[in-house]
């Protein structure tokens, strides 16, 4: 359940989201807030503009939080996001421990407002090779 807090914080990660489209960039906007509701920081999304498939908002939030805070702090924190995160953000707050995401649009609304944005399905074969595959997992976690 979102509290008035909650709300606050989250419309301020959609006003990100609206000013990153007046700079030309796609429009999705997250910040990082600690305990408190205090903004440690916050991004928007530059994929266009960086060149980088992985300049999402969120993903660079998961990315300072790893670099940037002690892990009991990164677990009190909350992301708000104007997008639920995609797989990849998704995969970068779960590594960096944060403790909670908010987040204002789910990623079928997202599709239904913009038809053919969903990512397709790309095929993986595997697992394969198990016996040389584990000599560096061996190697690196028996040290």
């Amino acid at each position: 359940m979102l509290t008035p807090a909650d709300e606050t914080l989250l419309r301020r990660a959609i006003d990100i989201a609206a000013h990153a489209v007046t700079l030309g960039d796609a429009p999705y906007g997250s910040l990082l807030a600690d305990a408190d509701g205090t903004i440690l920081i916050e991004e928007h999304n530059t994929v266009r503009r960086d060149g980088d498939i992985a300049a999402h908002p969120e993903l660079k939030l998961a990315r300072w939080a790893a670099r940037e805070l002690s892990p009991e702090a990164a677990a009190t924190t909350t992301m708000y996001t104007s997008c639920q995160p995609c797989g990849m953000c998704t995969g970068g707050i779960v590594r960096s421990g944060l403790g909670r995401v908010v987040y204002a649009l789910a990623t079928d609304q997202l599709v239904e407002l913009n038809p053919g944005s969903e990512w397709p399905v790309v095929p993986q074969d595997g697992p394969a090779l198990f016996d040389a595959a584990r000599v560096p997992i061996e190697a690196y976690y028996k040290k």
